[in-house]
């Protein structure tokens, strides 16, 4: 059976940074969940950063992807640099994936290390840019296939396809 990573917080763990949850009722969720399918995980938390904490976002809006090369920090509210946190949690994630030989996963749109159509554009003026959070680009980078959790029939047929 596939297992499926998925962000802590659709699961209603309350690790994110304001201290609460953004748990999910979504159908396919529960199903997989009832499965055991699902390996919950924060990449925030895991990487140190504590609960509740700062909120955070990738300085100009440049994506995962410029965090990884070095080219863009992640940086919160009061101006300090978290981009070693959210680095250690993209390879704890990776590394969890590795350990369940997970392929695919599902996590939170907009988070600075899970978004995975849209980040915020580090002016912490609520303003989303097309791009990726650390974590889904270091997943991805690894053949990991992705999804939002407003993506999940997508997710679905994905899942059929890793299962035929």
């Amino acid at each position: 059976m596939e297992k499926i990573l998925v962000s802590a917080c659709l699961m209603g763990r309350r690790v994110r940074y304001d201290g609460g949850a953004k748990t999910s009722s979504d159908a396919w969720l529960a199903g997989w969940r009832e499965e055991g399918r699902l390996v919950p995980f924060c990449p925030e938390v895991e990487g140190g950063l504590p609960v509740p904490r700062l909120a955070a976002e990738i300085e100009g809006g440049a994506g995962g992807e410029a965090v990884l090369a070095g080219a863009a920090r992640v940086l919160a509210t009061d101006g300090s640099d978290v981009t070693a946190e959210f680095l250690a949690g993209a390879r704890g994630a990776l590394a969890v994936a590795r350990e369940h030989g997970i392929r695919m996963a599902v996590l939170k749109e907009g988070s600075p290390s899970c978004g995975v159509l849209a980040v915020y554009d580090g002016s912490f003026q609520g303003r989303r840019v097309p791009g990726r959070g650390v974590t889904t680009a270091l997943l991805e980078r690894n053949g990991i296939r992705v999804f939002s959790e407003d993506r999940l029939p997508e997710a679905a047929g994905y899942l059929r396809t890793l299962e035929t």
